[in-house]
Formats: C-alpha cells, structure tokens, sequence
C-alpha cells in the first residue's frame, strides 16, 4: 500500500505531467476574459474539461457557475470544495483587455481556474482516487469582483439573482449545502522572496448604487432654473473626505467609488448623476457605522444644492477567516513544494484592505484563501500580468491536491477532525437574515429638507 507521502508524489507527478494542458486552460481564460455573471465563454470551458476529465457536474449555477463531484474509491465522508473564480475585472488599458468590454484578468483568476482543474486531475489520479473517503468538489463560481453594480441590479430585478456576488448567491441556493469545507488560492504581486502568503484576513464591505436627480437647464443662459445633481455630488465627496480623520488606523478603513455617470450634456445642467460606491471596514460592526455616516455625507450633498438622492445599499462581503487547522496543511505542503523560506504566514488580524466572497463562505464552514506569487505590477491595474505560471498555477495546483490527499486519506480522519473543531460564525439562514437586514433603499429630498 502506497504511503500518504507516495500518493502526494503521484498525485504532482500528474500534474506536472499535464502542466501544459493546465496553464493552456488559464492562458484560453486570460484571453476571452469576462465580467461577473457573464462568465459563459469560460463556463463553456470548464465544462469542456470536466467532460474530458468524466467529471460529473452541474452548470448554470447563480448563473454561470459549474458544480463538480469526485467521489473518492474509498467510501462516503466529508466533502472537500476546491475553488476557481471565473470573472474578470474591467480594466481598458490592460494588455489583455477584450477590446469590445474593457474585460481583463487583471486579478488573476483565471490562474484560478487552471490550478482548480490541475488539483482535480492529480487527484483523480488511479491509485490516488482509490485511497481517498468522501468527494472532491471542484467548483467554479462566478462574479468575486463587485463590479458593475447598475447591471447586476437590473439582473436582480428580473430576479435572475438577489445577492450580487457569485459565493454570496450561492450560499442563498444552498449551492455550498453539501459542502464541508473549501480551499482556493490567489495570485499576488507583492509578496517579495516569498511564494505563498498564508492566513490574514480581509476587509468587510457594503456597496452603494447613488443617483442624484436634479434639475436640467440650459447651462449657459439659465443655469438659475436648474438644480444641478453633479455639484450635490461633489459636496457628497467631499463631505466624505472629510470624514476620514474619524477612521482608526486598527479598522482599516476605505471608503472609494466612481463617478458612473455625471449628465448629459456639457451644456445642460446635470439633472441625472449615478455613482457606485464602497465601503469598507475589517469588522461588520465598522462597516454598519461607516455606511450610515456615508449616509448621511450623500445627503449632505442633496440638501447643500436642492437635489433628490436616491441611496441603495446593497450588501457586500465579510471579512476572511482562515481555519486554523486547514492553514496549517496547506503551510506543510506548501513548505514541501517550495521550501520553508518561501512561505510567509501572516496573523490573523493582518489585513490586506481588499475584500472576498471567500470571506462569507468562511463564516459558515472551515475554509482557506492563501495566496501564491507569479504576479508583477499592482493588482486590479493595467500592469498586473502573470509572468511565471509555474508559480502562478502548477505549485498551487499540487499544494491544494496534497492537502486534500491529507484530508481524505485513512477513512478522511483529517477532514473529520476540521470540520469537528471548527466552530462557525454564522448559520447559513443566520448569514442570509445579516445579509439581507443590510439590503435597503434609502430616498432623502433636499428641497423639502
């Protein structure tokens, strides 16, 4: 019989056999990227090769999402969910923009999606598969970038969606139900010498969708007859400004937006302005407080020139919480592939200021967001490209496949040691009632005011 050692090793010696094939997949997604719940394209491919791979899955899933299930040889247990995320970001200047959307993978995921496939194949490796209890769950879920809001809103509307992040509606349809605990992994640029970055935690965040309605005017002659929507706004903004000596330094606080659209014309006082903005804080708790006194800063703006404001507040993402024990295999493995020096562990309160849907999947079940080098230039940028797939892909692909093969091996006794002493922040119905309870539509008239 095999040791877990041998099965690890068999399980990277697939993987590096179809290293090839694994980064072809990531580069096919770098170059048909796709915003957030139009990820079809890239959803055509997943399916493409879990069909190859005779991966039984579901698909369309909060949309474009793909459900696979690989039952280990060894009998029932618990269920290992490895993540890949399938949209992109918009970003024009990028090198691989689609020149049509402004699409780019300036984020990394479609790496994602590559090392989620490459974990899958090593451990569908025969002798691997055969040792392993309970079912692998390779899925890849759509829209972790918060982006676009005014169309993801017009999808809510036709209630083809309610939650506006692809982990958070599939949490709602109970598409993690069935799932025990998840793992993913994240290109990064900044990490030095190092080439994983393990634990920390993230920013919570709620959205803001804002339209001022003013009045519209001929800017020219008779700019006296109108209510100009785009100055309310910029009071708002700087109001918000002004706000920003009240942040502590602990709570990690960023407060950021853009302007969507600000009038019609040059020579029309603006009537109609729309702005799409976050907040973000390292607890809920400041997160609650940060939105109202946003708030009350978007009023301030309405009431300075005369102007409606329309305030929907959609909610957003919660901080990561890195399960403990999860951490600690991934670090093993991790120290394995790429020796003790090229692995960092970051504490827990170590907060990169960003935000993830992985955060709200790690409040119900024991779940890992590590990140892997291979990335230059900042993130969500035109010069964040993946100049060394080896590290970007094929290391995280084995890393991921080794920690499964530790959780599933001997009748999964790691696995059931995890999921036994993880203690969950929230219920799924008990994440959905906080979710929702942030959802709402605030209308303030400034002239009645």
């Amino acid at each position: 019989m095999l040791t877990v050692e041998e099965l690890k090793r068999r399980a990277c010696e697939t993987i590096e056999k179809r290293k090839k094939e694994i980064i072809g997949v990531s580069q096919q997604v770098l170059s048909h990227p796709e915003a957030g719940f139009r990820e079809y394209r890239t959803a055509g491919l997943v399916a493409q090769k879990f069909g190859e791979l005779q991966i039984p899955h579901e698909s369309g899933l909060a949309l474009t999402g793909l459900k696979g299930r690989v039952p280990g040889g060894a009998g029932s247990g618990p269920r290992v969910a490895i993540i890949g995320e399938l949209d992109s970001l918009v970003v024009t200047e990028h090198p691989n923009a689609d020149p049509e959307t402004g699409a780019a993978h300036a984020c990394g995921h479609h790496c994602q999606i590559g090392m989620m496939l490459g974990a899958t194949m090593g451990l569908m490796t025969p002798e691997v598969l055969e040792r392993l209890n309970g079912e692998i769950v390779p899925f890849a879920v759509p829209a972790e970038e918060f982006i676009e809001v005014e169309q993801r809103l017009e999808l809510r509307a036709q209630k083809k969606l309610e939650f506006l992040g692809g982990k958070q509606e599939l949490i709602r349809l109970g598409g993690f139900d069935d799932v025990d605990m998840a793992m993913m992994c994240h290109t990064a640029s900044d990490m030095g010498e190092r080439k994983f970055a393990i634990g920390g935690t993230s920013n919570g965040h709620v959205v803001k969708y804002v339209r001022y309605l003013g009045r519209g005017a001929h800017a020219g002659s008779s700019p006296h007859l109108g209510i100009n929507a785009l100055n309310a706004a910029s009071f708002a903004l700087q109001a918000i400004n002004a706000t920003r000596e009240t942040h502590r330094g602990e709570d990690t606080v960023r407060i950021h937006g853009i302007i969507t659209k600000g009038g019609e014309a040059v020579n029309a006082v603006p009537a109609d302005v729309r702005l799409e903005w976050r907040v973000r804080s390292a607890t809920p708790q400041v997160v609650v407080k940060n939105s109202e006194a946003v708030d009350r800063c978007f009023k301030a703006g309405a009431l300075a020139v005369g102007a409606q404001v329309e305030i929907t507040t959609i909610p957003g993402y919660l901080p990561m919480r890195n399960d403990s024990q999860l951490q600690d295999l991934f670090r093993s493995n991790a120290t394995d592939v790429v020796g003790e020096k090229g692995t960092m562990v970051m504490p827990s309160g170590r907060n990169r200021g960003g935000s993830t849907d992985m955060g709200d999947l790690s409040h119900l079940m024991p779940a890992i967001h590590p990140y892997t080098a291979g990335a230059t230039g900042p993130g969500h940028s035109k010069s964040y490209v993946i100049t060394d797939y080896e590290t970007a892909v094929i290391n995280p692909a084995k890393i991921m496949a080794m920690s499964v093969i530790d959780l599933l091996v001997d009748g999964a006794k790691k696995a059931k040691e995890v999921k036994s002493a993880h203690k969950p922040a929230m219920s799924r119905s008990a994440y959905l009632r906080f979710q929702r309870d942030r959802a709402q539509t605030l209308r303030f008239d400034g002239a009645a005011n």
